[in-house]
C-alpha cells in the first residue's frame, strides 16, 4: 500500500481537463494530490482546481524524470487532440516510469446534412484551397501553425487568438480578434456576419467549447475547411467525465499500481 496520498497528473489545456480536475478535487479533497499541467502558451491561463504547473517538461525524458521526482501515480492526458507531441511524450514517459496513463478525449465532429465542409488531411491542404473560397477567411486554429498560410495573396485572414501577438504574424494580409472559448452560437454568427466572412478554417477537435463557430457557419451557409484530426496516440481512451473519474478511482483506491 502507498504511504501517502495518490498523485494524479492531468495534462491539460482543454475544457474537459478543467472539469476533471474540479470533479477529482470535489470527490477526494485532500485525499488525492492533483497536479494540472499547462503548456504555458497563453499569458493568463484560467485558474484550475489542484496545483497548477505551467511550462514544458523537456520532452519525454524530462517528463519521465518529473514523474519520478514528483511521485506521480497516474496520468490523464486531456490535452488538445492536435497536441500530438505532448501526447506522444506522455506515452513514452509513462511507459518508462511504469505508471498508468489514460487519454481523456472527445470524438471528432461529424458533418450534418446541411453543413458545407471541405474536409482536408492537414493544414497545408487547408491553406492551398482558400483562394477558391472567398476573399475573407476566418482562421480559428490556434497560433502555432499560422506560417502555413504565409504564402497566401489576395485573401484577408481574420485570425482569432487568445492573447495579442507580440510581433507581426507571418501573414501577408490579416487582422486579429481576441477571444477565449467557450463561445456561443449567436455571438459567433454575429462575428462571422460582421466580419463579412466567406469561409471558416477549423481543426476538427470535437467537444463543445468551440463548436459554436461550426454551427454559425452552418446557419450562414458558409463553407468550412475542416482539418482532420491526427491519428490517435496508443493507449486507453475514455470520452466522458464519469469514465475518467472511474479510472482515477480504480487507480487511486487500488493501492500500488
Amino acid at each position: 500500500m502507498r504511504d501517502r496520498n495518490p498523485h494524479l497528473l492531468i495534462l491539460a489545456g482543454t475544457a474537459h481537463a478543467a472539469r476533471l480536475a474540479e470533479a477529482a478535487q470535489a470527490r477526494y479533497g485532500t485525499a488525492l494530490t492533483v497536479t494540472v499541467s499547462l503548456a504555458g502558451r497563453t499569458e493568463s491561463p484560467e485558474t484550475l482546481a489542484g496545483s497548477m504547473r505551467i511550462g514544458g517538461f523537456g520532452g519525454a525524458e524530462g517528463l519521465a524524470e518529473w514523474l519520478r521526482r514528483s511521485r506521480v501515480d497516474m496520468v490523464v492526458d486531456a490535452t488538445h487532440p492536435f497536441a500530438t507531441g505532448m501526447s506522444a511524450n506522455a506515452r513514452l514517459a509513462c511507459d518508462a516510469v511504469g505508471i498508468p496513463r489514460l487519454v481523456f478525449s472527445r470524438s471528432p465532429w461529424v458533418a450534418a446534412a446541411d453543413d458545407r465542409w471541405r474536409a482536408v488531411p492537414d493544414i497545408a491542404r487547408a491553406a492551398a484551397i482558400l483562394p477558391q473560397l472567398g476573399a475573407r477567411i476566418f482562421l480559428s486554429i490556434g497560433s502555432q501553425q499560422l506560417a502555413a498560410f504565409a504564402g497566401l495573396r489576395g485573401v484577408h485572414l481574420v485570425v482569432r487568438m487568445i492573447d495579442s501577438p507580440k510581433t507581426e504574424l507571418p501573414l501577408a494580409d490579416y487582422s486579429v480578434i481576441l477571444g477565449r472559448g467557450p463561445f456561443c452560437e449567436a455571438a459567433e454568427t454575429d462575428l462571422l456576419r460582421g466580419e463579412r466572412i466567406d469561409a471558416v478554417v477549423s481543426r476538427n477537435s470535437g467537444g463543445n467549447a468551440t463548436f459554436a463557430k461550426i454551427a454559425a457557419a452552418r446557419n450562414l451557409r458558409l463553407p468550412v475547411v475542416m482539418i482532420a484530426p491526427p491519428p490517435p496516440e496508443r493507449g486507453q481512451y475514455v470520452e466522458t467525465l464519469e469514465e475518467a473519474l472511474q479510472w482515477v478511482a480504480e487507480k487511486a483506491e487500488g493501492g500500488e499500481h
